[in-house]
């Protein structure tokens, strides 16, 4: 594809003042600070391709994973509706981070980047180290120092420069940004930072409703931890026309600010204070950018769906479920999907009959110590 024409129509807008600006590495308002939004026209035919957000040279096949229906019985015995899983784990470095960072990486080098850096809690890193390895540029990770040992393997693997950051997730986030200024690179971090990498999610939202044929889904439950998947279900399900789903942000307990601000009724997200949970890739207190909860969270509204967190022994359970009953084997974070729509069941806001879609995130393979603490017999 001509990339000139690749860029025609297309620009960034302010969500918060809604301001347009030109296509450039351009990461939040310069007026307000506020988060970046890609618009461009949907297609004539209604429908988006790969090629629109990723370069052939930069591709390597991520997006078009599986919606597999299983048995309802996964959810909960007593469940008699339609069950599906959205496969994630099928992506090239085995997560949906995959179809950020192609995109992201895509304009970045189409606006002239010479490099890349990544704040990770190790996904995202493992997902910028591969791309960065097949695209031939270099790639700075700052992750976490308690970061699962298989997705540091990942990084370290493709090659990458990796620093390692005491602290949460935050600190990685501010020191990606320093190392940015410093070295000239662009910053594919895939919360809402990248607006280019956020915008080919709109695909994962356009997968699941054209999987779904006539059907349509009651929930699509999502694990999150500033919102990115969120906005890309939520987008392509619009952009199809038709009913939406209720969409459901599912957290953990130990790290859950878009939880806690839905069940408090308020409209602005806070950071979390001290994230701890197994489920690693949604431990991600939003220091310094709670903005970006609050933008998942009126989408999450809109939707009329909601924000639920669960402790990690559900999410471990379901885990080793999706395992054993379903052949997926993912980390924590992808099974947070299957535990809050076991949660919702319980509590009567799923009901018996209605159609749900868990978008498991993240491979097994990225965790194997979580899978050791489970001991699966």
């Amino acid at each position: 594809m001509d990339r000139t024409a690749a860029y025609r129509n297309i620009g960034l807008r302010c969500v918060a003042c809604g301001v347009s600006h030109p296509l450039r590495l351009l990461y939040r308002c310069p007026g307000c600070g506020g988060i970046l939004d890609v618009s461009r026209p949907v297609p004539d035919a209604g429908r988006w391709h790969r090629r629109d957000f990723v370069r052939p040279d930069v591709t390597l096949g991520e997006g078009d994973t599986p919606l597999r229906e299983v048995p309802p019985a996964l959810l909960d015995p007593a469940f008699h509706g339609r069950l599906w899983l959205k496969d994630e784990t099928r992506n090239p470095s085995g997560s949906f981070k995959d179809r950020l960072v192609a995109a992201a990486l895509s304009r970045a080098l189409d606006l002239g980047a010479t490099g890349i850096v990544c704040a990770s809690s190790g996904n995202a890193g493992a997902a910028a180290a591969c791309y960065a390895a097949n695209a031939g540029v270099p790639a700075i990770i700052c992750c976490p120092e308690a970061t699962p040992h298989g997705k540091l393997a990942q990084i370290r693997a493709y090659g990458a420069g990796l620093e390692r950051v005491p602290g949460h997730y935050g600190h990685s986030f501010r020191r990606a940004m320093q190392l940015c200024d410093e070295q000239g690179y662009a910053n594919v971090t895939t919360t809402y930072l990248n607006p280019y990498g956020v915008d080919a999610l709109r695909l994962v939202g356009q997968e699941v409703a054209e999987a779904l044929g006539d059907g349509i889904a009651d929930w699509v439950l999502i694990p999150t931890s500033s919102g990115p998947l969120v906005s890309g279900v939520f987008q392509g399900f619009r952009e199809r026309g038709g009913a939406m789903p209720k969409l459901v942000a599912a957290q953990a307990e130990g790290c859950a600010p878009i939880a806690r601000a839905f069940a408090e009724g308020v409209a602005e997200v806070e950071a979390w204070e001290a994230p701890e949970t197994i489920a690693s890739g949604i431990s991600d207190p939003l220091t310094g950018y709670p903005e970006e909860g609050s933008h998942t969270l009126s989408l999450i509204r809109a939707s009329r769906g909601t924000a639920l967190a669960v402790p990690d022994r559900e999410i471990r359970g379901a885990m080793i479920d999706l395992a054993r009953k379903a052949g997926l084997f993912s980390e924590p974070t992808g099974a947070a999907s299957l535990a809050t729509a076991r949660r919702l069941f319980h509590e009567g806001a799923i009901t018996a009959s209605d159609a749900v879609v868990c978008i498991v995130t993240g491979h097994g393979f990225k965790d194997f110590a979580a899978w050791d603490a489970a001991q699966p017999d």
